[in-house]
């Protein structure tokens, strides 16, 4: 696992598949998610066609358009969506609350979890 600000290229081409996870900033994708997939769409383009993957999104409210965003990008190269966008919506409206660091619960942090294991045992297991 890599933070996307770390990876590059090298890192999609040498992995099975990919759980992109990301904040949701102004109703898109966060800016190092961006600068991420900027950064290595067109290296690997045509490379990793037919590889897994999976997003979780945290978001105030929504989080479906950051979902889309990724969903477009994954489309280009190809990929297999093993499941729906998981969306973390942890309710932050105000200034305030946009500020503060954000705590994920237990249910949704299990279910994030999941998704990640489900992606893990079906890449081991050859069923994607």
């Amino acid at each position: 696992m890599q933070a996307a600000s770390a990876a590059g290229p090298q890192a999609l081409l040498e992995a099975d598949g990919y759980l992109f996870a990301c904040p949701e900033n102004l109703a898109a994708m966060s800016g190092l998610m961006k600068d991420f997939f900027d950064r290595t769409y067109y290296p690997v383009l045509d490379r990793i066609q037919g590889r897994a993957y999976a997003t979780l999104i945290c978001a105030g409210s929504d989080g479906t358009n950051a979902a889309r965003q990724i969903e477009r990008i994954a489309t280009g190269w190809r990929l297999r969506c093993i499941a729906p966008p998981l969306i973390v919506c942890v309710h932050a409206q105000t200034p305030q609350e946009i500020l503060k660091p954000k705590v994920i619960g237990p249910a949704d942090l299990a279910r994030c979890e999941e998704l990640g294991e489900t992606l893990a045992a079906g890449v081991a297991l050859g069923i994607f």
